[in-house]
């Protein structure tokens, strides 16, 4: 065909054809719109799947793994988790305002979806350095826009990570993870099924915003993206607000056969999912689709995104329960079609059929390709680099103080004073812990969730990069007094059909697999956002790991600041000489290069229950896990949260900067009481690992050997006021 007209929906010439094989026709325009949004990346993952499916998804717990819109564990008491992270990042580099809180907002429907009330919100953002101007206007922009959102609709955001670094420069990564708590008996599924059921859209009216918003996400960034600012959706939290409410006393009624948020690819993507996953097919009237734009025609409303829209299918005769629960919560409930029992997704508009296609065609027989893969040429540079002449540092005072201001280390304070963490008082610990921790009303029990990746350490090792993520990950739920118990994944890559990208993302999935075998946690769901590309270049490999971990009991709740004075400071794991990909290494040595830390997941496995098993017995005050920055920022952030010094004196063999700022892995520090010194370390030994006293909490300052001797206030300043100023400049 002469004017291609799958090109401008996002597909190929062969893709189209199989189309025509499916359908026994060309399309028109409007069943290949639906095509091209449902076999976009975004939801199709056709370049991933065949990857995904290698990452372990079941366990004990699972009572929903990857498949519904969100994944669910067993807490226990009847008791369920649902949780899961996605993407928001193309939206986000247009207008990061309403990218950031329109990824908010759609990470929250696909919670109550389920069943669960969202009870907490968390985030892993990514961007360019700080001294560039449009750096800090979508770092602003995007942190308003979770506080705008997340604050208006009453879901305290608990936690996250902020990382800087100029491989995002042009492409920001803004990843939204939501956690919510369900009885069992009120999960929820996105289902369609029982002939002659109704369909109906309830929430807000369609409107032509976020129209082929999953192809917009699924193709890089270029300098003229910005004439895609009509594919961004506009949220209203205050709406969603109603809408959750609303959704989850319609749940409560047992009057519901299925419901389905409309995302990615709007009412497209709710119907056939809902159709496939049923074995059935569904027949929609657009004429009934409520609208607040006039002459929208039927590509239009099956392609738009507008945001806070559910689509539900009751039982026959349950239609007034429905819509007198909207209607109670001032929002639209309409029956727009019905169930049928032919597999067919059939549009009709003005009581013509405008499309016909088989539901499971659009849900999930895309076409899927395992690309070719290629291990990059610049990891023999990287890995084999030679630290072993770096210049050592004449001041490490300045050295320390240099890596608290860097943005990665430094307090982000200035981006979490902007969220409301408090509302619905179930916060228990608050962000600038390890991990957050959320008290389960009317239950002895607690959750403990964090976010964690470093794209660095993916770029020079993805598979030891993905396993680490994983790691670091159990470990901050661990030194938050909780069992780790599951994960969901953010996977940010740049280009598939490149072999160099695609061959990150198998190795990062590899390492990801691996160290959830390994600690016990299963993948429930997540989201893979390929193409964060720009003209500069693809961002580094980012797989940002969404944990959730439980508290039996919530009193044994831990964080990382030093409590009291004459207390023992003790180091569990061992210290190496590994500098490698460590942010010591990018702020005094400019160079983002060398080998990882090694990682051991059953030295890993033990230091963590080391951990969790003095937690419980009640004698530790304090545990930061120790990562980023090495043992001298891990130290030296336990004092200022906790406003006391430190006096350290560590006998070793390393060099000097490979003892204050080596990164390696499973090391935790801990606080206790001196009476209770012996008692961690025959929980070590009953482990076998090491444990090493390494000093006591006292004084103002935090000094280390002869090395290191400064006022805690002093750090506080340099380290709290770092990103405030940058941003400020």
């Amino acid at each position: 065909m002469a004017n291609k007209p799958w090109e401008n929906e996002g597909l190929t010439a062969t893709e189209y054809d199989m189309i025509v094989d499916i359908l026994g026709r060309d399309p028109n325009k409007t069943e290949l719109g639906m095509y091209g949004v449902m076999w976009s990346e975004h939801c199709s993952y056709k370049n991933s799947k065949a990857i995904l499916r290698n990452l372990p998804t079941e366990g004990d717990r699972v009572l929903q793994g990857p498949g519904e819109n969100a994944g669910i564990i067993d807490i226990g008491d009847e008791q369920a988790v649902s949780f899961k992270i996605e993407s928001h990042n193309h939206p986000s580099a247009i207008e990061p305002y309403q990218g950031a809180a329109t990824g908010v907002g759609g990470i929250i429907r696909d919670i109550f979806t389920m069943g669960a009330r969202p009870i907490a919100s968390l985030n892993s953002l990514r961007f360019g350095e700080l001294d560039d101007d449009r750096v800090k206007f979508l770092f602003e922009g995007v942190v308003e826009g979770i506080a705008g959102y997340g604050n208006c609709i009453g879901i305290p955001t608990v936690g996250g990570e902020v990382y800087f670094s100029e491989s995002y420069q042009e492409n920001p990564l803004v990843n939204a993870m939501c956690v919510g708590i369900m009885d069992h008996e009120d999960i929820s599924t996105g289902t369609a099924e029982g002939v002659g059921n109704p369909v109906m859209v309830v929430g807000a009216t369609t409107g032509r915003d976020g129209i082929q918003g999953a192809s917009f996400a699924s193709d890089e960034l270029t300098e003229d993206s910005e004439e895609d600012r009509p594919a961004v959706q506009v949220g209203d939290p205050f709406m969603e607000k109603l809408l959750l409410e609303a959704c989850l006393e319609l749940i409560k009624t047992g009057a519901l056969v299925g419901i389905q948020d409309m995302g990615a690819a709007g009412l497209t993507g709710s119907s056939c999912e809902m159709a496939s996953r049923g074995g059935a097919g569904i027949e929609l009237d657009i004429d009934l689709v409520p609208k607040r734009e006039i002459g929208m025609n039927s590509y239009e409303v099956m392609l738009s995104e507008s945001q806070e829209r559910m689509l539900v299918v009751p039982k026959k005769g349950k239609e007034d329960i429905v819509e007198k629960i909207f209607e109670k919560w001032d929002l639209h409930a309409e029956v727009i079609g019905k169930v049928t029992d032919d597999g067919m997704l059939r549009i009709l508009d003005k009581g013509q059929i405008a499309a016909e296609v088989p539901a499971r065609s659009l849900a999930d027989d895309a076409p899927e390709y395992q690309r070719e893969s290629k291990r990059p040429s610049y990891l023999d540079e990287v890995q084999d680099y030679d630290l072993t002449n770096l210049t050592e540092t004449t001041d490490y005072n300045q050295s320390l103080l240099d890596v608290l201001q860097s943005p990665n280390i430094a307090s982000k304070e200035w981006v979490y004073q902007q969220y409301d963490h408090m509302v619905r008082t179930n916060t228990v610990v608050l962000p600038g812990s390890d991990a957050a921790v959320l008290r389960v009303k009317g239950a002895k029990k607690g959750l403990a969730v964090t976010t964690d990746c470093n794209g660095r350490y993916c770029y020079l090792d993805p598979e030891l990069g993905g396993a680490i993520a994983v790691a670091e990950a159990a470990r901050n739920i661990v030194c938050a007094g909780g069992e780790p118990i599951a994960i969901t994944d953010g996977l940010n890559f740049g280009n598939p059909m490149k072999p160099e990208i695609y061959w990150q993302f198998e190795k990062c999935i590899e390492g990801i697999s691996e160290a959830c075998l390994s600690l016990g946690t299963p993948v429930t769901g997540g989201n893979v956002s390929f193409y964060n590309e720009s003209p500069a270049g693809a961002i580094y490999p980012t797989p940002i790991i969404g944990m959730v971990g439980l508290l039996e009991n919530i009193e044994e709740a831990t964080t990382s600041h030093f409590k009291d004075e004459g207390d023992v400071i003790l180091l569990l794991g061992e210290t190496k000489e590994e500098l490698g990909g460590s942010e010591y290494l990018k702020v005094i040595h400019d160079l983002e290069t060398g080998k990882l830390p090694e990682l051991d997941l059953d030295l890993e496995k033990k230091v963590q229950n080391t951990c969790l098993e003095a937690i419980k017995a009640g004698i530790i005050k304090s545990a930061h896990d120790c990562a980023d920055g090495g043992l001298a920022v891990t130290l030296a952030e336990s004092c200022i949260s906790g406003g006391l010094g430190a006096r350290i004196e560590i006998d070793n063999n390393l060099s000097n900067s490979g003892l204050l700022f080596s990164e390696t892995q499973s090391r935790i520090v801990i606080s206790v009481d001196e009476k209770d010194v012996n008692q961690v370390k025959e929980i070590a030994l009953s482990n076998n690992i090491s444990v090493t006293k390494l000093g006591k909490v006292t004084g103002e300052e935090l000094i280390i050997n002869d090395l290191i001797n400064l006022k805690v206030k002093g750090m506080k300043r340099e380290w709290k006021e770092s990103i405030r100023s940058k941003v400020k400049a």
